[in-house]
């Protein structure tokens, strides 16, 4: 046994425990990705287009449950039920305004030139100046320095692990994820809703004509995508604080691990995000903080390299 097999040897409690921590943190933001994935993937699979304003819808979730929290909680603590049910409502409030962001924005910058026919590149141009626009408003209305979410009491109770200590804030973002996606799942493979949305995935012409209204299915699915941006935003926000510039570098490793999945896939979107997250994670162990981001991005290219079409390849419109 060398060197390293000693070390491990005699330090394998305090590892054990280490990795047991990284981890589940890893998963938890595997899924804020994966949850905000899901709102390239949606419409990337109706629209074959990156909605590049993603990010500010992002943003506006966790502002939006800045200031309700700010509202209802002020300076105090609040704890047991209470906590809970105002963790929920941020929740709720964040999918809300991310819900119409996204809907306002199909409207404004992608429904006019989808009438016009208008070429693929009109649409990217449209969505960056959505999203630089959006990006300044907030930025001159909210200020430019961070501020910190008020915290319910239970975002810092600690839940064990397998022995290793978890703050409960990663085990909201654990339950609030799956549940959120197991929900949207079904919501695709099972109703008509996720009927219409995979006809006009795999063939928008044919599913007109088989009597799918294409524009309120398009609505709809900004709407579920921002939905989950919006409420990952709140999330987010909790861990983190506000501030206008906090939805660029989580969407873009959203973005990662999308195409990492498989851009177009729901469940190729959350995969991709639990990779990325655990793998992030993970690496703190041998790389240094400031090269995290690099490692994320190190991975698109290598995925891209690689193959070319993600983990599992699919379109929305042929996956169930």
């Amino acid at each position: 046994m060398g060197a390293f097999g000693h070390y491990v040897a005699a330090h394998f409690d305090t590892l054990k425990l280490e990795f047991w921590a990284l981890f589940v943190g890893g998963v938890a933001n595997g899924l804020l990705y994966g949850m905000i994935a899901v709102g390239y993937t949606l419409v990337y699979g109706v629209l074959r287009l990156i909605n590049f304003a993603h990010s500010e819808i992002f943003m506006s979730g966790g502002f939006a449950g800045y200031f309700v929290m700010k509202a209802l909680v002020g300076t105090s603590v609040p704890t047991g039920a209470a906590s809970v049910g105002l963790i929920i409502l941020g929740i709720v409030v964040g999918g809300v305004v991310g819900a119409v962001m996204a809907v306002v924005l199909e409207r404004v910058a992608y429904r006019p030139l989808r009438k016009r026919n208008a070429p693929k590149l009109a649409y990217l141009i449209s969505a960056i100046g959505a999203s630089y626009f959006l990006f300044n408003m907030a930025g001159k209305e909210f200020g430019h320095i961070a501020v910190s979410t008020p915290q319910p009491y239970i975002n810092h109770a600690v839940f064990h692990i397998f022995g290793a200590p978890v703050l409960m804030y990663y085990i909201i973002i654990l339950i609030a994820g799956v549940v959120m996606f197991v929900a949207l799942d079904r919501l695709v493979a099972k109703t008509r809703l996720g009927r219409g949305i995979r006809a006009v995935a795999q063939d928008a012409e044919t599913a007109s004509l088989m009597g799918v209204n294409i524009d309120r299915t398009i609505a709809i699915t900004f709407i579920v995508g921002g939905a989950l941006g919006g409420a990952a935003g709140f999330l987010f926000a909790m861990g983190t604080g506000v501030v206008y510039t906090m939805g660029f570098v989580p969407a873009l490793k959203a973005f990662t691990a999308a195409v990492l999945g498989g851009i177009g896939n729901l469940r190729g979107a959350m995969i991709g995000g639990l990779i990325l997250g655990v793998f992030e994670s993970l690496c703190v162990v041998f790389v240094q903080a400031a090269y995290i981001d690099v490692v994320a991005f190190g991975i698109l290219v290598l995925v891209l390299l690689v193959r070319p079409t993600g983990i599992l390849g699919e379109r929305l419109g042929r996956s169930a």
